[in-house]
């Protein structure tokens, strides 16, 4: 072919081209005034509202604290003999004063019978030098003597009815008993460990606060704790005690909550998260997706009739789900919650899904 026909054929094509060009703009400029069209029409954009309410807020400060019993120990024996019986199970719940360990007693029990007759010995011979005393026949000093020797007889029978209980365990309070570490015929060491008890019927939650916070802290203020053991479940609790001193290396200091524990859900040495509430108010509140940030500021869509308005909004405190609004909206306003990335601009037509169902509920 010859350099004329190339020229030619080259030529065509940029014909071709700009014809398609000029369609395909021609159509791309039609459907935006369609679109264009459609907004300025009576198509309307479907949107959900919610009527603006208040909500009670509060400001929170957050820590992790750990879960100690009201009363622990670690019960061990006061003197060294050999396990009689054991009267307690791993977990058990016990009373104060309930027997958990008898030590071999022949010995002391023998004690104390002894004392028991020195004791009645003492008692009448006692009686007999009183009436003789009374009737003339004998002399107050020997009266003196027989009351010395009944007071020793006494404190003889106090001491074999104190050893006799050394050869107990029992529980000091109602708690919880841990893991047995003894086994009846064991020879049981003076302080070696038997178990431990805890009073979990309340639980003292410490957990450590910056010293920022301390201006917010006060006795009897309300905690709300949670462990992962327990992922749905609230405890409540009070703030009883904050500590004198602030660490000077953490900056941070002490508080000690008292969090009721009924059922003996919570144990000691748990992690707790937890929620210190302080000032409350009621304010007015929106869910955060009726929220619109641009350039800084923040806006909400307001439902006006079959239209809405687009209003500027000061945001206060945010909780999950839904912030405070300090300024710009009202109770009872109605504030778009879905549909609100398409409302470009002010006073669209909008269809209120909301609205229209609460039509169909009352008809």
């Amino acid at each position: 072919m010859n350099e004329g026909g190339m020229n030619s054929g080259r030529i065509v094509l940029v014909v071709i081209f700009i014809v398609l060009a000029g369609v395909s703009g021609w159509l791309i400029m039609d459907d935006n005034a369609d679109a264009d069209r459609g907004m300025r029409g009576d198509r309307a954009v479907t949107v959900v509202s919610q009527k603006v309410d208040t909500r009670r807020f509060a400001d929170v400060v957050e820590a992790l604290g750990t879960a100690r019993a009201r009363e622990s120990v670690t019960l061990t024996a006061r003197v060294s003999d050999t396990v009689r019986s054991v009267l307690f199970e791993d977990g058990q719940i016990v009373k104060k004063g309930d027997i958990l360990i008898k030590l071999e007693d022949d010995e002391e029990v023998a004690q104390l019978r002894e004392a028991e007759a020195n004791l009645k010995e003492a008692e009448r011979s006692f009686e007999r030098i009183k009436n003789l005393v009374n009737q003339g026949n004998a002399s107050t000093a020997a009266l003196d003597t027989e009351q010395r020797r009944l007071d020793e007889a006494r404190f003889r029978l106090q001491a074999a009815r104190a050893r006799l209980d050394d050869q107990r365990v029992v529980a000091p309070f109602d708690g919880m008993l841990g893991l047995r570490q003894v086994s009846e015929g064991s020879l049981l060491s003076s302080n070696a460990p038997i178990t431990t008890i805890d009073a979990i019927d309340l639980i003292k939650l410490d957990f450590s606060v910056p010293e920022r916070f301390i201006s917010t802290l006060n006795p009897g203020q309300m905690v709300e704790a949670r462990v992962s053991a327990y992922p749905d479940r609230l405890f409540k609790g009070v703030v009883r005690t904050i500590d004198s001193r602030v660490d000077p290396v953490t900056r941070s200091l002490i508080v000690r909550a008292e969090v009721m524990n009924e059922d003996n859900a919570l144990r000691p040495g748990l992690l707790m998260r937890v929620e210190v509430l302080s000032r409350e108010w009621e304010a007015v509140a929106v869910p955060e997706q009726a929220v619109v940030p641009t350039g800084g500021r923040h806006f909400v869509f307001v439902m006006n009739g079959d239209t809405t308005e687009r209003r500027e909004v000061q945001l206060g405190l945010r909780r999950p789900g839904y912030v405070e609004v300090t300024e710009g909206l009202s109770v009872g306003d109605r504030v778009v919650v879905e549909g609100t990335l398409r409302l470009g601009r002010q006073g669209m037509k909008v269809r209120d899904m909301a609205a229209d169902a609460a039509a169909g509920d009352a008809s």
